[in-house]
């Protein structure tokens, strides 16, 4: 497991704080250095408040390669099946911003009030999934997870999204 937080800074003033905590899939072995990863939140044992679903494109992983990130993986069938999966997989921060993009169309927040993210990536999503965020809403708090509904599997668990006050972006 690898785990890094980068700060953000504009003009000197704090922007934003972003972590990750990565698992090295077949690494193995590694460890710790003797701090253990912060306990996520499942989501809440009751149906959900609401859900939101979006259907990915076929072609979602090949326009998303135009950030930059040419991983194989997201776009040859082989070098999927190598590694064990039947197709190219959508890349995880696609997922992620399907995740972000479900939870303010949802909520009707505007971006500017979401102030963290955080979510466990437990399943791949496939381009042309058609993906369900479900959500619980808990005062300035969401938690969440997201479904691919085709498969029947929750790929994003764990989800904690937090909202500013709307108030105070006048």
């Amino acid at each position: 497991m690898i785990a890094y937080e980068r700060t953000l800074f504009i003009d000197g003033v704090l922007t934003a704080t972003v972590g990750q905590t990565l698992f090295c899939r077949g690494d193995g072995g590694i460890g710790s250095l003797g701090e253990e990863a912060p306990r996520m939140m499942p989501s809440p044992e009751r149906p959900p408040d609401r859900s939101y679903e979006l259907r990915t494109l076929p072609q979602t992983a090949l326009i998303y390669r135009l950030s930059g990130d040419l991983n194989p993986l997201h776009a040859d069938p082989n070098v999927a099946l190598s590694v064990g999966f039947p197709k190219p997989i959508l890349h995880g921060l696609a997922t992620y911003g399907v995740a972000a993009f479900s939870l303010l169309t949802a909520t009707g927040l505007p971006p500017e009030t979401l102030r963290r993210l955080d979510c466990r990536f437990t399943a791949p999503v496939f381009p042309g999934d058609m993906l369900a965020t479900d959500l619980w809403r808990e005062n300035d708090r969401v938690h969440f997870q997201v479904r691919a509904v085709d498969r029947d599997l929750v790929v994003l668990s764990h989800g904690l999204a937090e909202f500013t006050d709307v108030a105070d972006q006048t």
